[in-house]
């Protein structure tokens, strides 16, 4: 890709492209989605269904824990819900349990990601699936804290790995066209688990047991979809990308091990790319606290200050998830057509600007609609994530880089909630229901949060880049050789490769295989003939 970045700090943000260069970078996407639709062919529907199913089936092992906490606090404690102090530190427990699954997210997208991108993405995104599957069940028959705490570990490991596998399988084999309506469509899997979990907990485990409720029902459910999921991918032949790449390794002369080799390409990746990778981890921990301090708190803002009952607290959360869904779908499918970046700043200032929608209100209907219009802004941000760190990865860690970035991101973001709580500490309000009371003022909290958290991510991505359209095809990170000299050779032709050195300071260092993707100019400095090719 040849960008004229030298006098323009955005990388082409604001440049209004010619109608020639429009056609190029939408990548002949029709503007009816349901054209864009017919463009993929049936293994790439099942491509894309199956990594959606996988994402769908994390976050819904996830968030059967966090709708389970009271039931889990009786089981493992015997303590009633009326006893307030003892249920109090035994919460603190449970969401303990939560915390470790975050923090070891990472390590499972760095173990799964260097195999998938290594061995592939059909066997080792199965064996996942399946290991998620076992966890989940294992989570079902813990009948202490301590079996409980050491399950739900060890299920954070697998959890790490599913979403930078699930990106690569649904996206890498996807039509450029179709790539910025599809992502939105993946990344809201997130809600929609939440959303089966909110459904299956309040539709049968509540009722199981002759009414008094069984959470291990949640978990019976998970297990099995996470173990079809896994069956679904083994089924599936492996993703026609990875071959390419696959294919590639194999042309070189054998000088080290593969896993050696692999390690070294690693290396030379991370020497190469360091600051993309230091720009997705910034940016991830940007859009994690910009998820979190909008939804982690909110059900108890709902009740402690707004005096809302459980089940429409429960009712407004579920809402709010359908304004995700919402977002996502159209934040991605414009994305596709206004770039990358700029859908992503759209859906941040909206959500910035619904901000006061979300907690002044004081009525049901209003906090509901509030809640809807900020997850739009929110999680549509979010719904561009997935093609956008799947075309700015190198494309031999299709998976790694993607998924690590990601969970990196969510490790940083952890803290969140203990933000959120401090911060209540010191601002409070008048407790409705005991005027000589003060309560923590979550809403102000939180408000305060996700506005400077949404002036981070607008920085952010307006000094960032984008390579949208990007061919998500083999990567020149292949040890001892030029990538594109060694397809020539196999397809019997030649071809030029014309390397020039990386830009870390302007933040696009592209892999070879972007040089190839696309000419256009993203620079509104049409005049100029200084370039910066990368």
């Amino acid at each position: 890709m040849v960008i004229t970045t030298r006098k323009d700090p955005t990388h082409g943000l604001f440049h209004v492209p010619s109608k020639a260069e429009r056609e190029q970078l939408r990548a002949g996407a029709p503007l009816n989605p349901i054209k864009i639709f017919a463009m993929l062919s049936g293994i790439q529907w099942a491509w894309f269904l199956c990594g959606l199913f996988c994402w769908i089936m994390d976050s819904y092992d996830f968030f059967a824990v966090s709708l389970s906490v009271s039931k889990l606090v009786v089981t493992f404690y015997g303590i009633p819900p009326e006893e307030k102090n003892a249920t109090n530190e035994a919460v603190k427990k449970i969401n303990y349990a939560v915390m470790l699954t975050l923090l070891f997210r990472s390590l499972g997208a760095v173990v799964f990601g260097i195999l998938s991108d290594r061995f592939g993405r059909r066997w080792v995104l199965s064996i996942n699936m399946v290991i998620v599957a076992a966890l989940s069940l294992g989570t079902a028959y813990a009948d202490t804290y301590s079996k409980f705490l050491a399950v739900r570990s060890i299920f954070g490991i697998g959890m790490g790995g599913i979403w930078g596998m699930s990106t690569a399988t649904a996206l890498e084999n996807m039509p450029p066209a179709a790539r910025g309506l599809c992502s939105g469509i993946l990344q809201q899997g997130y809600a929609m688990g939440y959303l089966i979990a909110a459904a299956v907990n309040l539709g049968w485990a509540n009722k199981a047991n002759h009414g008094e409720g069984n959470w291990q029902v949640l978990f019976y459910l998970g297990a099995g979809l996470s173990l079809l999921a896994g069956i679904v991918r083994a089924i599936l032949p492996e993703s026609t990308k990875f071959l390419e790449q696959k294919r590639l390794r194999q042309l070189q002369p054998a000088s080290k091990t593969p896993i050696r080799s692999f390690f070294t390409e690693l290396k030379d990746m991370l020497k190469e790319h360091w600051a993309t990778c230091i720009y997705a981890v910034l940016l991830m921990t940007g859009f994690n606290f910009f998820s979190h301090s909008s939804q982690d708190l909110y059900p108890t803002m709902l009740q402690k200050a707004k005096l809302l009952t459980a089940n429409q607290s429960s009712i407004a959360t579920i809402i709010s998830n359908c304004g995700a869904i919402t977002g996502g779908l159209c934040a991605g499918y414009l994305s596709q057509y206004i770039g990358r970046r700029l859908a992503m700043l759209a859906f941040i200032i909206f959500a910035g600007c619904m901000i006061p929608v979300w907690i002044l209100p004081n009525s049901f209907g209003g906090l509901a609609a509030g809640g809807f219009l900020v997850q739009v802004g929110v999680q549509g941000a979010w719904g561009v994530i997935p093609v956008y760190l799947s075309e700015i990865s190198p494309a031999a860690f299709r998976a790694t880089f993607p998924g690590l970035a990601y969970q990196l991101g969510n490790m940083a973001s952890s803290a969140s909630s203990t933000i959120e709580t401090r911060g209540g500490q010191n601002i409070t309000i008048k407790d409705p229901k005991h005027p000589g009371q003060n309560i923590p003022d979550y809403a102000t909290v939180s408000a305060i949060l996700l506005a400077c958290v949404a002036v981070y991510l607008i920085v952010l991505v307006i000094f960032g880049f984008e390579r949208r359209g990007n061919e998500l095809g083999i990567d020149d990170h292949i040890e001892g050789t030029n990538a594109e000299s060694v397809i020539a050779q196999a397809k019997g032709h030649d071809i030029e490769a014309a390397h020039s050195g990386s830009d870390n300071n302007a933040f696009i260092n592209d892999s070879q295989d972007y040089e190839r993707t696309t000419d256009v100019h993203l620079n509104s400095d049409q005049s100029s003939d200084k370039k910066v090719q990368t």
